[in-house]
């Protein structure tokens, strides 16, 4: 798993481009989202393939194919199994906080920047006011283009505040069973 992400990150970095491999189709289930999304992915690579390769032209494509009217959120799937999840994230202003059961997930920001927050306690509001969920005691760390964030499985993350827009390449994978 290590060079998978090693190999991704590295790609992304230096040549523009993501690569990734068939992993093996048993797991606990890494695919979360929207329905749009899940109809959206294209089928992963059958076992034993060279795998699939997008451009960073390509990602971006399918991030302008599938934004939403308001500009505000959307979820792009890039490749999706029951073992991972890659998807392009674009957003305009700050969603609730999250936390993934049994997912580490990777965030690679490629346009905008913004505060994110991770770690910490979840923070639900009460009466329905319409508030978002926010991190008690949490990290807070500026993010920019380039930069990489990891988000170890079952942890809270929450992008706090955004500077215009933030687009990030995610990829979400099955924490290792210990």
């Amino acid at each position: 798993m290590r060079r998978y992400l090693l190999v991704l990150v590295t790609s992304l970095v230096v040549a523009g481009t993501v690569s990734y491999a068939q992993q093996p189709a048993a797991g606990r289930g890494a695919g979360r989202g929207t329905a749009a999304a899940q109809e959206a992915a294209p089928p992963a690579p059958p076992a034993g393939s060279a795998g699939t390769y997008k451009s960073g032209a390509d990602l971006m494509n399918i991030l302008k194919k599938n934004m939403s009217p308001t500009g505000e959120m959307t979820t792009s799937a890039v490749s999706n199994t029951d073992q991972y999840r890659v998807n392009i994230v674009h957003r305009s202003k700050p969603a609730g906080a999250i936390a993934h059961a049994g997912n580490t997930e990777l965030h690679y920001i490629i346009e905008g920047s913004g505060t994110v927050v991770t770690g910490g306690t979840i923070v639900r509001p009460t009466g329905g006011s319409g508030a978002l969920a926010t991190i008690e005691g949490g990290v807070t760390k500026h993010v920019t283009k380039g930069d990489v964030i990891i988000v170890p499985e079952n942890s809270a993350h929450w992008y706090k505040d955004i500077e215009g827009q933030i687009t990030y390449l995610e990829v979400r994978w099955l924490a290792p069973k210990k």
